[in-house]
């Protein structure tokens, strides 16, 4: 019994680093997702996939453009929240709270990568600097 329980031991700590791998990989997707402006802070509130649910709170708002510690405490503080308290564990109403409060994004996520893509009064500008 005991060399059976040892031989499971090697695979099993290896499923847990897979799936702990996975789900870091899947929260930095979202982080991304929500730093282009692809997806705001509040859908994936509202939805809270599985891969978020143990993500604190605070990881998901820092990830939003300009949002460091300081504004998402401040922001905390007035739905009382603490940074720590992960997504998952939020009860519906925290969750539509949240939502409801967090400022939706002004700005356009995509950018032009390419120097003809640029508006034309940034172009000239540019046209003596190398790319």
């Amino acid at each position: 019994m005991n060399a059976q329980a040892r031989m499971e031991c090697g695979p099993q700590h290896l499923k847990a680093l897979q799936k702990a791998n996975e789900v870091r990989l899947a929260r930095a997707a979202v982080k991304r997702r929500v730093a282009s402006g692809d997806m705001t802070a509040a859908d994936v509130i509202l939805a809270c996939p599985a891969e978020v649910e143990g993500m604190a709170v605070s990881d998901l708002l820092m990830s939003q453009r300009r949002w460091g510690r300081t504004r998402c405490r401040k922001f905390l503080a007035t739905i009382p929240l603490t940074e720590n308290k992960p997504i998952g564990t939020l009860t519906e109403r925290q969750r539509r709270a949240v939502a409801a409060e967090l400022p939706v994004p002004s700005f356009t996520p995509s950018r032009p990568s390419h120097a003809s893509e640029r508006p034309a009064h940034i172009a000239p500008a540019l046209a003596g600097a190398a790319v």
